[in-house]
């Protein structure tokens, strides 16, 4: 059985050798670059190479690449964020787009001995992958979707964030007055994810929120089925080791707020809060219909602890 690295690897490898030579210099960058850890969710253009401008062929690989970062269902996550854009674009122009306006960087090259990785960023879509002996991350992770809920045409009614809406609704209307008091944090949600594309993600930007430990079982249990949602983006190694440190860390320091109405199509937000990672949800935006959500890890964001290993254990092989 591959492991995410070995898929990694085959797939950048394999995007690589389709590239022609100016290709490859767009694509191509190293960790140590100073823009490593700049990124947006926002329209516009980013560096690297487009995925608007590739042959069908170089456009399927960069797609196995960006499946290889995730979990079947994190995958079709990623690339649904992809398909919703393509309805936006052609909502806004009234004609289907011509390509996917996201950019790809290859970052060190593809290596069983030393860390590398790679990031694709666009319009509503960041992930960032290191790759390392001791592992691999993905984290800034972020996935919007605007429209929220596809209006027309053959996929009417997608909302490819829709358990990640439905699952803290669910929690935030189940809250006793009591829980409602520590738990829903404003009358009226922010206008956007509070961390937004800050290379380091500050927790305490977020409201506190309620404990998990003042929620019932029923209400543990959807919480953790919601931060579930969010690890399990990634393979599945990853995500059970995400989990796995929050149960070492306690589970009952995992934080949820929510700000807004719980009502369905009034503009909301929620986060989570652990001592390892954040996750945060809006959807605000054009009267509710215009989703973003992202997860950060505290301490992995940008493969941190694994470059930080790797040097470490290099210099005392010295």
């Amino acid at each position: 059985m591959t492991t995410a690295a070995d898929d990694a690897r085959r797939c950048a490898l394999a995007l690589l050798s389709s590239l022609d030579e100016h290709q490859r210099r767009l694509v191509r960058g190293d960790l140590a670059d100073s823009d490593f850890r700049q990124w947006t969710y926002l329209p516009g253009d980013r560096p690297g190479l487009s995925m608007e401008h590739l042959t069908d062929a170089q456009h399927a690989l960069a797609v196995e690449l960006l499946r290889s970062a995730h979990s079947s269902e994190g995958g079709d996550l990623a690339v649904g964020a992809v398909e919703v854009e393509r309805v936006r674009r052609e909502l806004a122009t009234g004609s289907p787009p011509d390509g996917d306006r996201y950019w790809m960087r290859v970052l060190g090259n593809p290596s069983d001995e030393l860390p590398w990785g790679w990031r694709i960023n666009g319009h509503h879509l960041a992930v960032h992958v290191v790759v390392a002996p001791g592992g691999t991350t993905i984290t800034p992770h972020f996935v919007g979707s605007e429209p929220a809920v596809v209006p027309s045409g053959p996929h009417a009614g997608r909302r490819i964030l829709g358990p990640e809406e439905d699952l803290a609704r669910e929690l935030a209307t189940g809250l006793d007055p009591h829980q409602r008091a520590v738990g829903i944090s404003a009358d009226v949600a922010p206008d956007d994810i509070l961390t937004r594309a800050d290379p380091v993600a500050d927790p305490s930007l977020l409201p506190e929120g309620i404990g998990r430990d003042l929620l019932r079982p029923a209400q543990q249990r959807l919480l953790d089925q919601l931060v579930q949602r969010y690890l399990n983006r990634a393979p599945a190694s990853y995500a059970q080791a995400c989990w796995r440190q929050a149960e070492a860390a306690g589970l009952d320091q995992i934080r949820f707020a929510w700000a807004g109405p719980t009502a369905l199509g009034e503009g909301h937000y929620y986060c989570i809060r652990a001592p390892e990672f954040l996750i945060e949800y809006d959807n605000t935006q054009d009267d509710a219909n215009h989703a973003h959500s992202v997860w950060r890890h505290l301490r992995h964001d940008w493969g941190a602890d694994l470059l930080r290993d790797h040097y470490a254990r290099r210099h005392q092989a010295m």
